[in-house]
């Protein structure tokens, strides 16, 4: 996502801070929060081989998918809850983001 924002060229050191500072603030929260993307399905096919199914019913955010498992509470760091989480997805819908 960052090299198809920036491309592949050299970032100068100087601005390192300033691309940082972004890709934190806004970057990080459209990709995690608002950017719809493909999950896959497992599914073995009769050889007994196993095909990923992308499936537009399993497309969702990753935020969406990491609350979707089974108690996620486990997989936050100390300090952070699933209300600050909901909290902070809701600033901004998809379009403003």
């Amino acid at each position: 996502m960052v090299r198809k924002l920036y491309g592949y060229e050299h970032i100068p050191q100087h601005r390192a801070s300033q691309f940082s500072a972004f890709n934190q603030t806004q970057v990080y929260r459209y990709v995690n929060f608002h950017r719809p993307c493909y999950f896959p399905t497992t599914v073995i096919d009769n050889k007994g081989k196993e095909r990923k199914k992308y499936a537009y019913s399993d497309m969702m955010t990753p935020y969406d998918k990491f609350i979707s498992l089974t108690n996620p509470k486990q997989y936050l760091k100390p300090g952070i809850t699933l209300e600050q989480l909901n909290a902070f997805s809701k600033k901004m819908n998809d379009n403003e983001a």
